[in-house]
């Protein structure tokens, strides 16, 4: 990204870091206002959503460099400023998107700065929450499962972690590609799961979805470790295993063998994707369940909630 902050800039307010650690390490902080670089948008944010990877890299700086810094890629806002160059979109234009993951990270704050080609008009349908909670969970689900695995009416695919920010939306993009789709969750998030459209649910804590004579085209897996090493066994030959860990790179013999393929996938930002999932937003086909949305000077209550692992789909910070 070419953004770059101004000492005369205005001000604004973030959800800022300065050390690595927990949900406390977070302070509302006042730091420069963006200026959006060639190419670019300025964007006021309304709403911005959170995910695992805040969490992640608030504690360990996964992909980024050491603090100081300012997380969250999930963002939709209203437009007020255009960089050299920008012809898709002008001042007042409300949009929606993720900034360039992981090295555009900046959004949980007042405004933001990222390339126009990161984001897509917002639906006038869904408000900014709803949006917010749309962009790096649903491209990640859009990526893995219709452009590396191609998925196609008929086929089945089984969801780990279903219920979870990119699973309940991987399961409405497989059922609106017309497949068969199971998903593994806690008993109690399964009538949430049905509600989805799923058509079989597995209870991880007492079954095991390797312990049938099913077999599945695509699986999707969030959860790493031995879940994918033996994601492997359920696939039927030619079937593609799209991990969301590294954990696939450990597993690509076993699928050598058994005629699969596994995939570790990091999810792009991408216009492309993010019409077709405003598309799905605006028809009624596609929609994020938020289970809490947090003020910004909450956020850091926003991560700890998250952390627990319990939320059921999205969690959204709002801004304006």
């Amino acid at each position: 990204m070419t953004t770059t902050y101004s000492s005369a800039a205005p001000t604004m307010l973030a959800l800022h870091q300065t050390a690595l650690g927990g949900p406390e390490v977070l302070r509302l902080t006042e730091v420069p206002r963006p200026v959006p670089g060639v190419g670019e948008i300025l964007v006021a944010v309304h709403a911005a959503g959170l995910n695992p990877t805040d969490f992640k890299h608030r504690a360990l700086s996964i992909f980024l460099p050491p603090p100081p810094l300012t997380l969250g890629w999930d963002v939709s806002g209203t437009v007020v400023e255009t960089g050299p160059g920008v012809t898709l979109f002008q001042p007042g234009d409300e949009v929606f998107g993720m900034l360039p993951y992981p090295h555009g990270a900046g959004s949980h704050a007042e405004y933001v700065a990222g390339p126009a080609r990161a984001f897509a008009a917002k639906p006038a349908e869904i408000d900014h929450v709803q949006a917010a909670a749309l962009p790096l969970a649903a491209l990640t689900a859009w990526q893995a499962l219709v452009e590396t695995a191609g998925l196609r009416a008929g086929q089945r695919v089984l969801i780990h972690a279903a219920a979870g920010g990119v699973g309940h939306l991987a399961v409405q993009i497989a059922k609106e590609r017309g497949a068969h789709v199971t998903g593994t969750a806690s008993a109690p998030k399964h009538d949430f799961l049905r509600e989805l459209g799923a058509d079989a649910c597995v209870d991880y804590r007492v079954e095991d979805f390797a312990g049938t004579e099913e077999r599945y085209d695509v699986v999707l897996d969030a959860l790493g470790g031995e879940t994918t090493t033996r994601s492997v066994d359920v696939l039927r030959p030619g079937g593609v295993l799209v991990s969301l860990l590294r954990g696939a790179e450990d597993t690509r013999a076993a699928a050598e063998k058994a005629g699969v393929r596994a995939v570790t996938l990091i999810v792009e930002h991408d216009q492309a994707g993010m019409r077709a999932i405003a598309d799905l937003a605006a028809w009624g086909r596609l929609r994020a369940h938020v289970s809490g949305t947090f003020p910004l000077a909450e956020g850091a209550r926003a991560h700890a909630q998250g952390e627990t692992g319990r939320t059921t789909g999205k969690l959204v910070i709002t801004v304006r």
